[in-house]
């Protein structure tokens, strides 16, 4: 369905990559198979959720930007009411993920943070209306995609610097690469008078993105050292890093076309996996002495 963008997977990994992170660097090792289940679950709902959210805010907007105005409520396919179901209908099934698919005793902390979640996720759309920087805010509703999963594997937030490390970590990443997937819309976005990073920013937004993917694989490798993850962790790590890196040298090209920054996003996406990709081989070896 057009609303929920299923025809566009990209956007619906690119959450669940951090969820996967926080679980796999539990101190306790992998995940129950059930429980990872259960988070991408709750992930594809609040996606979602997401992305209705954002096409009823900017119902009026998308018909005038050329990368949304074949949205299905910017052009009429779909209609309020239909979306504000629709909305519903996504949340009721986070919900029901939170009140019967997590472990008993994360329950209560984690419906504390999906409500927690809650405003942030359906207010990010509306930020580019009176921020400058809005893609600050959709990086803190991917945080509670580490905080979460986080929760419901151990019951508790004490992960100390690990946790910390990893969920500023998906903050810097998710800034850069949204920070990115706005340049594609900034002459849209400027005559419009909505604003971005990539606006606030302007010529140095690709050294801020550089700056935010080498903070993000330094975070994470600290954290992945700190929980003892194995040494096939590492070679993947700086595959990975080194991927980041050159995606943002790339962005310093005068005039690169629209379509380069998709192909941007479509990127990190794999990247995003590698660096999972490297924390699963890595805990199933067993951790470090």
């Amino acid at each position: 369905m057009g609303l929920l963008r299923w025809d566009k997977p990209s956007g619906r990994l690119i959450l669940l990559i951090p969820a996967g992170w926080s679980l796999w660097l539990q101190p306790a090792g992998p995940p129950p198979p059930p429980l990872v289940g259960w988070i991408v679950l709750g992930g594809l709902a609040v996606s979602g959720a997401g992305c209705v959210a954002n096409d009823l805010w900017d119902r009026r907007i998308d018909p005038q930007v050329e990368r949304t105005r074949q949205r299905p409520l910017a052009s009429g396919r779909i209609g309020v009411t239909g979306a504000l179901v629709l909305l519903a209908l996504c949340l009721l099934a986070a919900l029901a993920v939170v009140l019967w698919g997590l472990p008993p005793g994360s329950r209560s902390l984690c419906l504390g943070l999906a409500v927690a979640a809650l405003p942030p996720v359906l207010l990010y759309p509306s930020a580019k209306r009176w921020l400058g920087y809005p893609q600050a805010v959709l990086a803190l509703c991917w945080g509670f995609a580490v905080l979460i999963p986080w929760a419901a594997a151990s019951g508790q937030l004490s992960g100390g610097t690990p946790l910390l490390a990893l969920w500023l970590a998906t903050l810097l990443w998710t800034f850069g690469f949204d920070t990115v997937y706005a340049m594609a819309d900034r002459d849209d976005d400027r005559r419009v008078g909505v604003r971005s990073s990539a606006l606030s920013l302007g010529n140095a937004a690709p050294l801020a993105v550089g700056l935010c993917y080498g903070a993000t694989a330094l975070l994470l490798a600290m954290a992945a050292a700190l929980q003892g993850v194995g040494l096939a962790f590492w070679p993947l790590w700086l595959l990975a890093s080194a991927g980041l890196l050159r995606e943002a040298w790339l962005l310093r090209r005068p005039d690169p076309p629209r379509s380069a920054y998709g192909l941007h996003f479509q990127h990190q996406v794999q990247l995003g996996s590698l660096l999972l990709l490297a924390l699963v081989i890595g805990r199933s070896g067993g951790p470090l002495p």
